[in-house]
């Protein structure tokens, strides 16, 4: 058996962490750390399906929250005509049926936009991303029917078989094990035939192209998969909070997503997870101080990228800048 690297057991150890230290704040009467380590891991997944595409195939998509909102909707929107009228109960609280509407809309507006956007290169494809973020943004927020600008309050989360999700353990368990399989799909594409062609792609498009690769269709195949991922990350948001609103598409939301690829190192499997978990904890601590929180946070961005190569995670094995 292959033996871990030091990187392999810096994964290992916050994985570990992340698994056993939530549940046990919780077993010792502390809600609250449960239910943000919770946030945290939802992120993480979108983060990570942001890095397939952003870090890996170097497709910087400033739209990328959309798919988050768009899962969360689809969430959301069945089970508000349960409670006043529209759909049967069966199909508006089974949880099965929520989630194949999340993933599916989320993956099919991954298709459409993905098409357009990927005939673009560099600040055009993300200019045209946002766009078509901002699009879906202003239709959810023009939709009176379901809350407007106000948002959508869930009044029942999704019904699943063995999990109930009105339990915040259970809640936790069901989205850590998601970002490990989301973390384990994204290492396994990679590092296969297709993965290898889509980071050559990232490196020298024209030379996969006279090899006689098609890497549009293999950049838009990891889109595709990258919205799927990020629309899952979003039914678990709406089962998370139980609310769900535009502000979740917009774009500064799809810049946090991009922030955390980055601050934790991009084309790496643990990267996205450390710049959720940095992001999450500098919110809770300097928002507590100040309502410019950003402010700080935006500094320590730009020292990471300019002393530390890799990110956080690129600080953890001791890599500086060159290095």
């Amino acid at each position: 058996m292959k033996s871990l690297d030091r990187t392999g057991w810096i994964t290992v150890g916050v994985m570990l962490l992340l698994g056993v230290l939530p549940p046990f704040f919780y077993w010792i009467g502390n809600e609250f750390y449960l239910l943000l380590a919770t946030r945290l891991v939802i992120l993480a997944i979108a983060a990570v399906s942001l890095n397939l595409i952003l870090g890996y195939g170097g497709m910087a998509s400033f739209g990328h929250a959309a798919f988050v909102g768009i899962g969360a909707y689809a969430m959301g929107i069945p089970v508000y005509h349960e409670f006043y009228g529209g759909f049967s109960a069966a199909a508006s609280t089974n949880g099965l049926f929520q989630l194949a509407l999340s993933v599916g809309l989320s993956a099919l507006f991954a298709l459409i936009t993905g098409a357009i956007s990927l005939r673009t290169r560099g600040v055009y494809f993300i200019m045209i991303t946002m766009a078509f973020a901002q699009m879906v943004f202003y239709l959810f927020q023009s939709l009176d029917e379901y809350g407007g600008d106000d948002g959508l309050v869930i009044e029942m989360r999704s019904e699943l078989p063995w999990i109930n999700l009105d339990n915040p353990l259970q809640m936790y368990l069901l989205a850590f094990l998601s970002l490990v399989l989301a973390m384990g799909a994204v290492h396994m594409i990679v590092n296969s035939r297709f993965g290898m062609v889509l980071r050559g792609a990232k490196g020298n498009d024209e030379r996969l192209i006279t090899l006689g690769f098609n890497t549009y269709l293999y950049r838009l195949t990891a889109y595709v998969i990258a919205g799927a991922i990020c629309g899952y990350a979003g039914w678990l948001m709406a089962n998370f909070s139980t609310f769900v609103s535009p502000s979740m598409l917009g774009w500064s939301r799809s810049g946090e997503l991009m922030f955390m690829v980055i601050l934790g190192g991009a084309a790496t499997a643990l990267g996205p997870v450390l710049g959720a978990a940095a992001f999450i904890l500098i919110e809770e601590i300097l928002s507590s101080f100040t309502v410019y929180w950003h402010l700080p946070f935006g500094l320590m961005l730009i020292g990471v990228v300019l002393f530390a190569r890799g990110g956080l995670l690129g600080m953890l094995q001791g890599r500086g800048p060159g290095k």
